[in-house]
């Protein structure tokens, strides 16, 4: 077949499309959306897909649009978002700290804060909610690249019940807001104490987009039980990342390739508790956006 996105009739939709011919608009971004033009164009012409095809894909994405958190880590976007940005780190000299990974869509902003100076407290509990799984106690230190403690750090906490349901997402509605969910305003030593509920894995909702894609590549929508983390301290890079219970079935085979070495602690169970040691270990930041959450749209409650 004739490769016509490489004739000069499409080459100038192409240019005509991003606006590449106006004076007015940015730059980066006519760039960017010609390059998306022209590979869709590509695949359209490489796989030979029809009129019919190209509309029910666009109206997949149209009927999906609420499970785009989803899909974004189901098809392994966000986790090559993570590959992406470790690869320029790489190549910047920067090696070593906890693996970042993927946020996930789940985290609902303005959780409360509690203090969790260890020299005060002795821990944070961060369920509210009655729940007759076994506990969770999970500790450790949040250091920088030498070792050194952490200081002023807060520690953003959130996961799933025993039911594998968020708050604020629970298609029950029995949980009340920020169960499982927190702030935790650490001490000048960096360490950090808290429990709740065990949390179980999940799978994506039945008969939801993300449900029909994964049957249609023939892969399934399950994620192993874990805990999500973000991590900010004045002077260190945001470190966005979660823990996956490494005596989880899907441990190693996450739909949303949320694992990585070095995020599998197996939890110490003993009776009706889990416990789990596992230290953090920041970049120091380079810039004032290094210490900063990226842009992404997230929940408020």
């Amino acid at each position: 077949m004739t490769d016509i996105v490489k004739t000069k009739e499409v080459q100038d939709l192409l240019d005509r499309a991003s606006g590449l011919n106006e004076s007015g608009g940015d730059a980066r971004l006519k760039a960017i959306v010609r390059d998306v033009l022209e590979a869709t164009m590509k695949i359209i012409e490489k796989h030979d897909i029809d009129e019919s095809e190209f509309w029910q894909a666009l109206r997949f994405l149209q009927d999906g649009a609420d499970e785009y958190g989803l899909i974004a880590p189901g098809v392994g976007i966000e986790h090559f978002i993570d590959l992406h940005m470790d690869a320029k780190d790489a190549e910047a000299g920067l090696a070593g700290g906890t693996p970042r990974t993927i946020e996930g869509p789940l985290y609902v902003a303005g959780a409360p804060i509690v203090d969790g100076d260890l020299s005060k407290t002795n821990d944070v509990n961060l369920t509210t909610d009655p729940d007759d799984t076994e506990t969770l106690t999970m500790s450790g230190r949040i250091t920088g690249p030498d070792g050194e403690p952490v200081k002023g750090a807060v520690l953003h906490v959130w996961h799933a019940n025993s039911k594998g349901f968020y708050s604020h997402f629970d298609p029950t509605g029995e949980q009340s807001p920020f169960n499982n969910r927190r702030r935790i305003k650490l001490g000048a030593d960096g360490r950090y104490a808290f429990r709740s509920k065990m949390p179980r894995g999940y799978s994506c909702p039945p008969g939801g987009a993300t449900d029909r894609l994964m049957a249609a590549l023939g892969r399934h929508g399950d994620r192993p039980a874990h805990v999500h983390f973000f991590i900010e301290a004045p002077g260190y890079r945001t470190l966005t990342t979660q823990i996956n219970f490494g005596d989880d079935p899907h441990a190693h085979d996450d739909f949303a390739f949320g694992t990585r070495e070095g995020l599998l602690p197996i939890p110490n169970r003993d009776g009706d508790t889990a416990d789990i040691e596992f230290d953090f270990r920041l970049q120091k930041a380079r810039s004032d956006t290094d210490e900063t959450f990226s842009a992404r749209p997230r929940s408020e409650a």
